[in-house]
């Protein structure tokens, strides 16, 4: 067979499930299996010596000794194998829990973070556990078979197909194809060239909500076609135990033996502390609260301040998007060293979410202050599986071309998309080939064009002023206190938004003073803020009809329904 013969026969299996099992679930019975039947199809040619080495072997870390006759860091020292399983049906799961179990560490770590045992003790109960091991085993999924490269792409696409099942947690782990494709080419675009012309190049790429791990892959994918001499070792961490099992698996099983992928929280299980990459990029779940870490953060950012990872700001407690930002930009290579690119997918909130002074919008002025935010692409609606909502690609980096210093690009590609012929879940539409290609111009050309902007990274700055009046006694007259000075008035406070480009006092006398004469400015409260207003920028009006124009559209829709009905009044 094939490799789309293999993952649709696979994919087949899942029909044993049904009824005993929701469909959601399917994947969680099904990609576990294909794990174990290619670490027992790749380990085969090497069982018996590995038997026979293991009878006598007296140090306890044999690891390096089998992988003399294996070829992988992985083994198993069990009798059992799955053509082995077949031969006793009733002892089928004890058996194949004594298979499992002799499995080096790594394998088993993998295993009970599927919860492997647990799946176990339902097909069993089920009755159908030999039948989804014989099922299986009918699968030679050895590597002259399907090599590291094919047998990724295979379980890839199972990922995708179970994922995009599962509608109802979808979106909490895996990100569209074409969303992260499109993604990955953007963050690559400036590189290309020195990608596919530098031989034997050294990449680290990072996901610290890598899910099951599809954007690693992409981007692994696209600097390999670029450039076969490139070694890229993907990082990832994910906090969803079952997902980072299948992450972690389907490293192992391209045969990414220097990936380094890990369980836990981001935020205060930090795997990868003191490490810099070259390329991150993630899509870090939405308006997700950070109630259950914030003491560590808090105590981080008191504590480390700017020289932490928490340093410009904290958001609001409901949504943590911004934390993700800063942690990836704590990572990001001193451009001394060649600096990094970072991509990353958010709603709209952090574009503009948080007053002048507030945490988002300090975290904006940071970031935009320090000239690290490049663009800032908008997506169509109804990508994602779990959600409709608007979505963005930022674009960051500390190494920005000439012409792109002090600059930020935002790109309106909300209209670059395809109708599915199917929905699946919130997912409507899809972005094609033609339309990514057109959204990665918008991004890189400087031919004009009225789907994006260039602007200075002033021009989304302000300065809210606190504007005071006056409080006058009864007899009308201004109120001064002990030194002297007026006293204001709470009641007639009044607040003022000045572009950041604009000189205070101007706006004050041209915007303020004609219509209250006796105001002035609190500049003790004073604050500059960021904001990111996308769809002001893109927004077009579209006037409305002509009333006369509607009302004949309504006489010949009336008409036209008199009509039809005489029709029917007559038959």
């Amino acid at each position: 067979m094939n490799i789309n013969d293999q993952a649709n026969f696979i994919w087949s299996i899942a029909d044993l499930l049904r009824g005993n099992f929701k469909q959601s679930e399917y994947g969680k019975v099904i990609l576990p299996f294909t794990v174990l039947r290619r670490f027992d199809c790749v380990l085969a040619p090497s069982k018996v010596k590995i038997l026979e080495i293991n009878e006598t072997l007296t140090v306890s870390n044999k690891r390096p000794i089998f992988r003399k006759y294996t070829g992988h860091d992985y083994y198993n020292i069990s009798k059992f194998d799955f053509e082995k399983l077949l031969d006793d049906s009733t002892a089928i799961e004890t058996n194949l829990r004594d298979y499992i179990n002799g499995f080096s560490d790594d394998v088993r770590e993998i295993m009970d973070n599927f919860e492997i045992f647990t799946i176990i003790d339902k097909l069993a109960k089920a009755n159908l556990l030999y039948l989804v091991v014989q099922r299986f085993a009918e699968i030679n999924m050895s590597a002259q078979e399907i090599d590291n490269l094919e047998m990724g792409y295979m379980f890839e696409e199972l990922i995708r197909k179970f994922s995009e099942q599962s509608n109802e947690t979808a979106g909490e782990h895996f990100t569209p194809r074409e969303v992260i494709e499109l993604m990955v080419e953007i963050l690559l675009e400036p590189d290309m060239s020195d990608l596919a012309t530098t031989d034997g190049k050294v990449i680290t790429i990072c996901d610290v909500a890598c899910g099951t791990g599809g954007m690693l892959s992409v981007a692994q994918n696209k600097m390999r076609a670029l450039n076969a001499t490139t070694q890229i070792i993907p990082f990832g961490q994910e906090l969803n135990p079952e997902t980072y099992a299948t992450c972690r698996s389907d490293m192992i099983l391209k045969g990414n033996t220097n990936s380094r992928i890990v369980l836990g929280n981001s935020f205060n299980e930090d795997g990868f502390k003191g490490q810099k990459f070259d390329y991150m990029l993630t899509n870090p779940p939405f308006g997700v609260e950070w109630k259950k870490v914030e003491t560590f953060i808090k105590d981080e950012a008191a504590s480390q301040g700017d020289k932490g990872r928490f340093g410009a700001g904290l958001p609001r407690i409901s949504d943590g998007s911004l934390l993700f930002l800063q942690h990836f930009i704590s990572k990001m290579n001193d451009p001394k060293d060649g600096g990094s690119r970072i991509g990353i997918v958010f709603n709209g909130s952090p574009l503009f979410t948080g007053d002048a002074g507030s945490g988002e919008s300090e975290i904006r002025r940071w970031i935009i202050e320090n000239d690290l935010l490049e663009a800032i692409i908008a997506l169509p609606d109804q990508l994602f599986y779990n959600t409709g909502i608007s979505t963005y690609i930022w674009i960051l980096t500390n190494r920005k071309r000439e012409r792109r210093h002090g600059k930020i690009r935002l790109v309106n590609g909300t209209t670059f998309y395809e109708r599915m012929r199917k929905s699946l879940g919130n997912k409507r539409n899809m972005i094609s080939n033609v339309n990514r290609a057109e959204i990665v111009r918008l991004y890189s050309t400087y031919e004009p064009d009225e789907n994006y902007i260039d602007f200075d990274n002033e021009d989304f700055g302000y300065r809210k002023i606190t504007v005071e009046r006056p409080l006058y006694s009864e007899d009308d007259k201004p109120i001064a206190d002990k030194n002297g000075n007026k006293k204001a008035d709470p009641a007639l406070r009044d607040t003022e938004t000045v572009p950041l480009k604009e000189d205070i006092r101007e706006y004050f006398a041209r915007e303020v003073l004609p219509h209250v004469p006796d105001a002035w400015i609190d500049e003790s409260k004073t604050k500059t803020g960021y904001e990111i207003p996308f769809t002001r920028y893109f927004y077009k009006f579209i006037p409305l009809r002509d009333s006369s124009e509607i009302m004949e559209e309504i006489k010949k829709l009336e008409e036209r329904i008199q009509k039809n009905l005489a029709e029917v009044l007559a038959e």
